[in-house]
């Protein structure tokens, strides 16, 4: 056997004098997930339905290893990865109970250690989904030094558990591949939409993503451009892997479908260096645990004239 600070390598008397915290000792004696020969967690394409919509109480009831705020460590092993998982998000409760039900046992059988992020803005200007995903970097890495960030949208579940939830060690990754509203293709070659993660030194070397985008859907070009800018390419999921299902109320929303490319005023080749992270301003209001996630409440300020 591979010997990896498991109780297998050392002695427990040896161990002991190695080691004098009860920390320290824990990580001698739990085996790191994936050493050893294990039964396979994951089971590959899944059954996904929005027909029922479930409790939040009977999601509670199947992940009793969630901890307060929509945390989890496996409990037999030490997990490899660290990834956060943020959700920027308005009044899509339906969304969230199918997401929430789906993503955790999803999460689970991955072995990750993960936390769920829900970035909700407040009143009732336009939607500005990616100036509330730079909100959920900023915070989510005040909580933890996440190994990934997955950006991913409230209304996509994904269809299968061998997609894994782990960053690419080089390049941003576009994992929302192949959505079934697409019929499994890409709406366009560029597309950076839906579900994407990316380490925290991606992140910033890109400056995040853009903040003056409001409702109209263009920031996944903008965004797929400043990857190039940053000296970056986009690396995908197979389209086998990265299949998602996504949700459809036919609820009035007052966003632009984000796969459809609108004229868009900004040039990112002039903005993206002054337009992100480094000139994020926002409200919080609030940050509480629930069960399931972490909720984050900001106030991100409206839409400016003409933009």
């Amino acid at each position: 056997m591979m010997c990896i600070r498991t109780s297998a390598c050392l002695p427990k008397l040896l161990m002991k004098r190695l080691c004098h915290t009860a920390q320290c000792s824990h990580q001698y004696l739990v085996q790191r997930c994936g050493d050893v020969l294990q039964f396979p967690t994951e089971v590959g394409p899944l059954t996904i339905t929005f027909k029922l919509l479930p409790s939040e109480r009977m999601i509670i009831k199947k992940n009793p290893f969630v901890q307060s705020g929509g945390l989890y460590r496996p409990p037999h092993c030490l997990a490899r990865y660290k990834s956060a998982i943020l959700v920027a998000y308005r009044n899509q409760e339906k969304y969230l109970h199918h997401l929430l039900y789906y993503i955790h046992p999803f999460l689970q059988r991955q072995q990750l250690s993960y936390s769920i992020y829900l970035i909700q803005q407040v009143g009732n200007g336009t939607f500005n989904r990616a100036k509330l995903l730079n909100v959920g970097v900023r915070e989510a890495l005040k909580d933890e030094d996440w190994d990934c960030l997955v950006l991913h949208d409230v209304d996509l579940v994904p269809e299968n558990d061998y997609n894994l939830y782990v960053c690419d060690e080089y390049y941003p990754k576009h994992m929302a591949s192949a959505m079934d509203k697409f019929q499994y293709t890409l709406p366009y070659k560029s597309f950076f939409g839906g579900v994407s993660a990316l380490t925290p030194e991606h992140y910033m070397k890109m400056n995040g993503f853009p903040n003056t985008y409001w409702g109209s859907g263009g920031e996944n070009d903008d965004i797929a451009t400043r990857i190039q800018l940053a000296g970056m390419k986009i690396v995908r999921t197979s389209p086998h892997l990265g299949r998602y299902k996504v949700m459809d109320y036919n609820e009035e929303t007052e966003t632009q479908e984000p796969w459809r490319r609108s004229a868009s005023r900004h040039d990112t080749r002039k903005t993206w260096k002054d337009d992100g992270m480094n000139s994020l301003e926002f409200k919080l209001l609030s940050r509480t645990k629930h069960p399931l996630y972490t909720n984050i409440t900001v106030d991100i300020g409206y839409v400016p004239p003409f933009s």
